[in-house]
């Protein structure tokens, strides 16, 4: 088991980049190498926030506007921090999560181009100094990302957003992966599942000096 402090971790990318299943294969890493954690979402992650979750992503007529929806974001990741990652953290727990802040800098201040001073002032507001300890940002080429999300069957609220749309997200995650090296890895999603699963694992197990790959 590795000897490190209970690590953060991120997985963020557009629709159909893969994210869940190298999920599956980061938790499959930390299994073989008894390292405890719990995976979570968002937003979401807990019975409150899931609520708030199905506000943000549901088809409406009443559909929330760009500012309630980042405000919405951000109240759901207060109750998720406040109640499910940080006692996780606190008790030595890893922490798995899909979607964090970085992707409201992706959505909420590229896709639907929202002041970044506004998000940066909720994320000091809800985190205080608290950030994750590794942000993977698996990249896919817009067009591919969204005809794999596409065959996964009906779309959400946001994921039924424009090419132009996504084109901007895009562009924030790359925008956010060059300026935070030393935090953010950026892997190119667009080839087979393995061969990405196959460069993860090498950089993690190099990253947190773990001995014992994945069955």
């Amino acid at each position: 088991m590795s000897s490190l402090k209970a690590q953060f971790i991120t997985l963020e990318g557009i629709e159909g980049a893969g994210k869940s299943t190298q999920k599956e294969a980061l938790c499959r890493l930390l299994d073989a190498n008894r390292v405890p954690y719990i995976e979570t979402r968002e937003p979401g992650g807990t019975p409150y926030a899931e609520s708030i979750r199905e506000l943000l992503l549901s088809h409406s007529d009443d559909a929330p506007s760009a500012k309630t929806e980042l405000l919405l974001m951000f109240a759901a990741r207060a109750q998720h921090l406040k109640t499910k990652i940080l006692p996780a953290l606190e008790a030595g727990t890893w922490v798995i999560c899909d979607r964090f802040t970085d992707a409201t800098y992706a959505y909420q201040g590229g896709g639907r181009e929202l002041p970044l001073d506004w998000i940066e002032t909720l994320e000091t507001l809800v985190q205080g100094a608290k950030r994750p300890d590794l942000t993977l940002i698996f990249d896919v080429p817009v067009a591919l990302g969204l005809g794999r999300a596409g065959r996964r069957g009906a779309l959400d609220r946001i994921e039924s957003e424009d090419l132009a749309f996504f084109e901007r997200v895009r562009a924030m995650y790359q925008q956010i992966a060059s300026r935070e090296a030393d935090r953010v890895v950026m892997l190119d999603a667009s080839s087979d599942v393995e061969s990405v699963t196959e460069s993860m694992i090498s950089l993690l197990m190099t990253r947190w000096n773990l001995s014992c790959r994945p069955g």
